[in-house]
């Protein structure tokens, strides 16, 4: 016989207003990350603002509007951070209104075991089961080692959640939390994905040649990784496998292409495994209930010696620039934030480790700034951007001009392949720059 929940429940139903209440000034709280903000908790704790001082809130890939940062410019009241910037948390951060905490993903629930205080977690889960669980959803990847260092945990119930079937913590039993919240909520965004240019499709053209049957795939999200997408279910290659943080179109394209069946997978076998997902309201309904994926948190998605195990596991991220050197900034363009470290490092590392994997950063060779002058994104060396990946770890580069390996590459050839790479109206340049860091063989043929 199932157990009768309902009393339970009943018991921790509570109104927004009423939830928000335990919160005091000095509290660490956290709304998890992207479908799981929780909006009523949001709302509810900023009605409180006059009688709050110095709560601190964690979150990552928010779309906006968050009303305890809208309400408070003076950050008296809320102080905001963020694990990984959407685009609204980064012109948040352009105003000085979020703060960035660097991490990489895989150590996501160490820090909260050992390091980080959580007085409460407010956190947008699907409706209760008959068992009495309600599940994390798209926000899996996070959300339960928050909860369960959490002093308090309210979850508010959104009734437009996708429910995700997973690996493990992809949900939280009744009788771990402590308030339960209910409400209308407006469907999730429908986030179209971006059209790829024609540089991407270039880009994206130079990777097929190393992807082969079998192959499981992690994409960032992004123009780029959707014209890989394209290409892939347009081409020959069969039984290609899901083990990505953050799940895009890109692989619902995949799925409906045939392309996409997890049979090759040394591990989840049949499963295509995320963290969190993003993307539009098929891309959702796909993964609703659905026995062909599997949630689990970051630690295990993000963890270099699980990635390892999976043979010809292929990596594609994408960066913002990188050095001659061989550095790569993927979060930052010059002190300014914009998006976070997130899992580039865990899946250069793993998928290098792989038997036959392979791991790529792609980029456009130049960008326009806002002032309309064309920039190369190969630059001769940093001086004041974030690395986000060492010199040491970086292995395939790619632009629309090709790709190049830079793993056990002298500082000389790193140079010169990178040079190969650049758009060619930089070369010389670039060629004068590395002379000057005595990095150019002068035997190098230009």
């Amino acid at each position: 016989m199932i157990k009768d929940f309902s009393q339970e429940y009943k018991q921790k139903l509570r109104t927004p207003e009423d939830a928000v209440s335990v919160v005091k000034s000095g509290d660490w709280i956290d709304y998890t990350s992207c479908l799981g903000k929780p909006e009523l908790l949001d709302r509810a704790l900023a009605g409180r603002k006059d009688e709050l001082w110095d709560v601190k809130i964690r979150g990552n890939l928010m779309a906006g509007p968050l009303a305890v940062v809208e309400c408070d410019e003076s950050q008296e009241h809320f102080i905001y951070h963020s694990w990984h910037c959407s685009s609204y948390e980064r012109r948040l951060c352009d105003k000085g209104l979020c703060y960035y905490i660097p991490m990489v993903f895989h150590n996501n629930a160490a820090y909260y075991e050992f390091f980080l205080d959580v007085n409460v977690v407010m956190v947008s889960v699907t409706p209760m089961d008959q068992h009495g669980y309600f599940h994390f959803s798209v926000n899996t990847g996070v959300a339960a080692p928050i909860a369960r260092m959490a002093d308090i945990v309210i979850v508010e119930v959104n009734e437009h959640l996708p429910k995700i079937r997973g690996g493990y913590d992809e949900c939280i039993h009744i009788s771990d939390v402590d308030y339960i919240v209910e409400g209308k909520h407006e469907p999730p965004l429908d986030i179209a994905a971006t059209p790829p240019t024609e540089i991407d499709r270039r880009i994206a053209a130079h990777l097929i040649p190393y992807i082969v049957d079998g192959a499981t795939l992690q994409l960032g999200i992004g123009s780029m990784p959707n014209a890989l997408g394209e290409l892939l279910a347009d081409s020959d290659l069969k039984d290609l496998g899901m083990h990505t943080e953050l799940c895009s179109d890109a692989y619902l394209q995949l799925y409906k292409a045939g392309k996409l069946t997890n049979r090759k997978k040394q591990i989840d076998r049949g499963k295509g495994v995320f963290g969190c997902a993003v993307g539009s309201r098929a891309l959702y309904e796909w993964l609703d209930d659905n026995p062909g994926v599997a949630a689990y948190p970051l630690e295990y998605v993000n963890r270099p010696s699980v990635i390892a195990q999976i043979d010809n596991m292929v990596s594609i991220n994408s960066c913002v620039a990188v050095d001659l050197y061989g550095q790569v900034a993927a979060e930052t363009s010059g002190a300014r934030q914009i998006s976070g470290t997130g899992g580039q490092l865990d899946f250069l590392i793993g998928a290098s480790a792989s038997r036959g994997g392979k791991a790529f950063i792609c980029m456009s060779s130049v960008y326009v700034d806002k002032y309309g002058e064309t920039h190369s994104r190969i630059r001769p060396q940093f001086d004041g951007d974030i690395i986000t990946s060492p010199r040491s770890q970086v292995y395939f580069l790619a632009t629309e001009y090709g790709v190049i390996n830079l793993e056990g590459r002298s500082t000389w050839e790193r140079a010169e392949g990178l040079i190969s790479i650049a758009h060619p109206a930089f070369r010389d340049y670039l060629i004068k720059e590395a002379e000057k860091r005595k990095i150019w063989r002068r035997s190098n043929k230009r």
